[in-house]
């Protein structure tokens, strides 16, 4: 794989620092760069202490007699003969307190329909659910697909799993029927929990009838446990295979209200989480249960900075590792309010998410960019419409934000009080691993700024040498690293632990430090591209184009070229109320030359009116090379909009170069 090039850095952000607010900073868990150097010197000359300390915050049913154990590595292993119960630290141990009346997840539905549920009300709930799992002959060990909306029921049915011990495997309720093939046949799941529909864009989602295609010639499939999005009708009708499906809301009368949580070893896997493979083939990220509990656990206190009183909204969906970290079992480890949307941020209306952070207070708010630029090209009216004065803090996560939008963010949403924690992280890691503490750390816009307590980066070259420009590198395990790949340990090594004779967790990612130490991630080192000899990060490039006043959106990539080996071809759409041609393809050149040189010239710009996004928002870059290439496209069914594609091959077959 490349290695990112130096002489293409963008370091115009470089001298824009954001420090907290002195009110923000004193209120903080961590209140100073100071007393974060400290900590963070602490975890790496001695991690065991520092984990072994924040493991004990927890509750354990038996204390770990090895806090890491390094011989197989890198098949490392945390807490070992430690056994404990996520669930109970997520619910029961709030329950002696005032806080068993706390709001626990608070939901709103597309439709606008509203549910509370205290920590009180969860605990019954998910130990009913439990007991239904165990009624259709669930055990610790097997594992429980879900396919479902998000609603209150998806938090509660994997909670459920992890209470009795079974891994579950949460299906993004977009993905295709054969992608659920796909996922249930790998992990031989033996129960599929789903729902008879739900609600995107004011329409209903068959989630039932595509359960029943998904699974059609899947032979370890027992069960199908059915939750009714509406209990008072039938949302879509569905149909019930007799023998295999069962409706929850018949399961669950006169169910037993208490559930024994499972003893589970620190080691005993609780998820496994498909992630797109290089191969075309998902990878079945596995994580278990002591470190990645810990993990979430500490990653959500401090560097979401939660308090008592906040109302945390990640809107990720749980069918993500972001909305299993930061919507589940981080949260409410930490005993939080969690919101929880079914919809989309333009349903029915472009201001869905000003209205819900004014109507519920929401006082931290974490989203991806791509959302964040979407709200940008609509305009600013639509947050302006609604009083945001509850916000504290406002975070971004799932891939880099550039720095106009991170400028628009603080601005618009933020209102230039409110500190930017700006995230990397990956499925593979289980929780955040670079990152600024809000209280503590100065923010510059477009970077990740510093690594997390027990994280230990560096930037290095294809010899392992130490460089400001290369690929990202994390020496030591932490706690949350995954534990391998489900069924194919061998793939797990060689995609993770191959490169720089194996010694180092491999993310993919370039990176680049700047002279604070502040690191600053380049995307994916398959994404940079050779033209003429020139190495040039299609990221950098595409941060360059949304820094004109008109572009919203960018989308770079590299195809084959006769001459230069490879060209670049840039796909834009602009903001609402401006105007794409050969004026602003003239001025975005321009730019390019001015910023980063003119041997990065794109072949073409290609305007567009939205690129290919999966319905979590990742552009998906592969389909816009086959565009480029004139290849027939590849599986499309996990986008949110398939009309995008074909819009887009009409527009470049008649863009001229």
């Amino acid at each position: 794989m490349s290695t990112p090039s130096s002489q293409f850095e963008t370091v115009s952000q470089e001298n824009r620092s954001f420090p907290p607010s002195a009110a923000f900073a004193r209120a903080a868990h961590i209140k100073s760069r100071e007393q974060y150097d400290e900590m963070y010197a602490r975890s790496i000359a001695d991690p065991e202490k520092f984990w072994a300390d924040v493991a004990g915050e927890l509750h354990w049913y038996q204390k770990w007699h090895t806090v890491l154990n390094e011989k197989s590595a890198p098949f490392y292993k945390w807490f070992e003969g430690g056994v404990t119960n996520i669930t109970y630290n997520c619910i029961d141990r709030h329950l002696h307190c005032a806080t068993r009346n706390k709001a626990a997840i608070i939901f709103e539905g597309e439709p606008g329909d509203q549910r509370v549920l205290t920590y009180s009300d969860l605990y019954r709930e998910v130990n009913l659910f439990a007991n239904v799992l165990k009624s259709l002959g669930v055990k610790k060990g097997d594992i429980v697909a879900l396919y479902m909306p998000m609603v209150p029921e998806l938090a509660i049915a994997v909670l459920a799993c992890a209470r009795i011990g079974a891994p579950h495997t949460v299906i993004f309720g977009g993905f295709s029927a054969e992608s659920i093939k796909d996922r249930v046949n790998d992990c031989k799941a033996k129960v599929v929990i789903t729902s008879d529909g739900g609600y995107r864009r004011g329409k209903i989602l068959p989630l039932k009838k595509t359960v029943d295609e998904g699974i059609e010639n899947c032979a370890t499939v027992e069960k199908v446990l059915v939750v009714a999005r509406e209990p008072q009708k039938q949302l879509h009708p569905v149909e019930m295979k007799h023998g295999r499906d069962v409706w929850y809301h018949e399961a669950v009368v006169g169910m037993h209200r208490h559930c024994e949580p499972e003893r589970m070893d620190a080691e005993d896997l609780l998820f496994i989480l498909y992630t797109s493979g290089s191969t075309g083939k998902p990878k079945g990220i596995m994580h278990t249960t002591g470190g990645y509990m810990t993990y979430a656990y500490l990653t959500t206190k401090y560097i979401f900075d939660l308090k008592p009183e906040d109302v945390f909204w990640c809107t990720a969906d749980i069918g993500w590792v972001t909305g299993h970290s930061y919507i589940l079992y981080g949260p409410l480890q930490n005993a939080a309010t969690v919101m929880m949307f079914e919809g989309v941020p333009n349903w029915p209306e472009n201001d869905r998410f000003w209205q819900i952070v004014e109507k519920y207070s929401v006082t931290v708010f974490y989203t991806a960019p791509t959302a964040i630029r979407a709200c940008m090209k609509w305009g600013e009216s639509w947050p302006q419409k609604h009083d945001l004065s509850s916000l504290r803090l406002l975070g971004s996560v799932g891939e880099s934000i550039n720095p106009e939008a991170w400028m628009w963010y603080h601005r618009v949403i933020g209102g230039e009080r409110c500190p930017i924690v700006d995230t990397w992280w990956q499925t593979e890691t289980g929780g955040i691993m670079l990152t600024p503490l809000p209280g503590a750390i100065a923010t510059k816009p477009g970077s990740a700024t510093v690594p997390f307590f027990g994280i230990e980066p560096a930037v290095l070259d294809d010899d392992a040498k130490d460089v400001r420009a290369g690929t990202l590198a994390i020496k030591k395990p932490w706690p949350g690293i995954m534990r391998g790949i489900w069924g194919d340990q061998q793939r797990f090594k060689d995609t993770y632990f191959s490169k720089w004779g194996g010694k180092y967790y491999f993310p993919g990612d370039g990176c680049r430090k700047d002279a604070d130490g502040y690191y600053w991630i380049l995307g994916r080192v398959d994404d940079v591209v050779n033209v003429s000899a020139h190495r040039i990060g299609t990221a950098e490039l595409e941060s360059v184009y949304v820094e004109h006043p008109s572009v919203a959106e960018s989308a770079v990539v590299g195809i084959a070229h006769e001459l230069k080996g490879q060209a670049l071809i840039s796909f834009v759409t602009v903001k609402n109320g401006c105007e794409a041609g050969p004026e602003l393809s003239r001025d975005l050149n321009d730019l390019v030359a001015k910023k980063i040189g003119k041997f990065a010239l794109p072949d073409k710009i290609i305007f567009s009116a939205d690129l290919p996004k999966t319905r979590s928002g990742k552009i998906m870059r592969r389909l816009l090379r086959d565009i480029a290439e004139g290849r027939a496209l590849g599986n499309v069914t996990t986008l949110a909009d398939p009309s995008v594609i074909e819009a887009l091959k009409e527009k470049y077959a008649t863009t001229e170069s």
